[in-house]
């Protein structure tokens, strides 16, 4: 997998130092920048890892600019687990949050997508282009059907992300087969609000741009947010079943491929 080879690779980690890269990407935007935590982040070393990388693929972008032999190439990273793999893996890890049974039982392909990350100075620019264009190869290479996972909303407050949420729900929610639901212990309602009383325009603005991302391609949230103090964030399940998008947005997901 490449990307602008003068300056972008994009890539699955190879060695110790990519993952370590991909890591020291997380922590400085899960810790620093978001204010998260976990058991096993390493603060000395600037590292956010859990229990789950030594299960999962990294896919990584990397800066060639600033490859210098040490952890900072890396500047943006999906975790990804395939369902011939998840097995292995002790299962995935959205089912902490989320009922993923609709998903599992429907038989097909899946990818879990988790800890998606660009350092902020790359956001904006083509960075996103890049690594997105990797997934897909990443997906259509495995034949994957549905990719799932959680993405977040900074900070916990519900009332503050009441219209965003309640716009998810009602313009955004998956179809019975696909909509997993928050646990039961932790769910938390995404229809918050009275629909027709929310600035539409305004409550979209607030949506991450990562979300618009997958909404645009024809993505669906699962039913219920899951709060998770440990990373100051209010989490969504997003999910993507390849076979119900459109033309329109099938070439912009496979754009940059095959010559397209």
């Amino acid at each position: 997998m490449t990307a602008d080879p003068d300056r972008f690779q994009v890539r699955l980690a190879q060695d110790e130092r990519d993952l370590l890269g991909a890591q020291r990407c997380r922590y400085d935007v899960f810790v620093d920048e978001l204010k998260g935590d976990g058991p096993l982040v390493d603060h000395a070393r600037r590292l956010e890892r859990d229990a789950h990388d030594p299960f999962y693929e990294h896919l990584i972008l990397v800066d060639r600019q600033r490859d210098d032999g040490g952890l900072d190439h890396v500047v943006g990273a999906y975790r990804l687990l395939r369902s011939d793999n998840a097995g292995a893996a002790g299962g995935y890890y959205c089912a902490g949050e989320y009922d993923l049974s609709p998903l599992i039982e429907g038989g097909r392909k899946l990818l879990e997508l988790g800890r998606s990350c660009l350092r902020p100075d790359y956001r904006g620019g083509p960075a996103m282009f890049h690594i997105w264009n990797g997934l897909a190869e990443y997906t259509l290479d495995h034949e994957i059907e549905v990719l799932f996972g959680v993405a977040s909303f900074r900070g916990t407050d519900l009332e503050a992300l009441a219209a965003p949420l309640t716009l998810l729900h009602h313009r955004h929610l998956a179809p019975e087969d696909l909509r997993v639901r928050a646990l039961p212990d932790h769910y938390e309602p995404l229809n918050r609000v009275p629909y027709g009383g929310i600035d539409r325009v305004a409550a979209m603005l607030e949506v991450p741009s990562l979300i618009k991302g997958y909404l645009r391609l024809g993505g669906f949230v699962g039913d219920g947010a899951f709060v998770d103090h440990a990373f100051n964030t209010t989490d969504i399940c997003l999910i993507l079943d390849t076979e119900r998008m459109n033309a329109r947005q099938r070439a912009i997901y496979t754009r940059g491929l095959n010559g397209a």
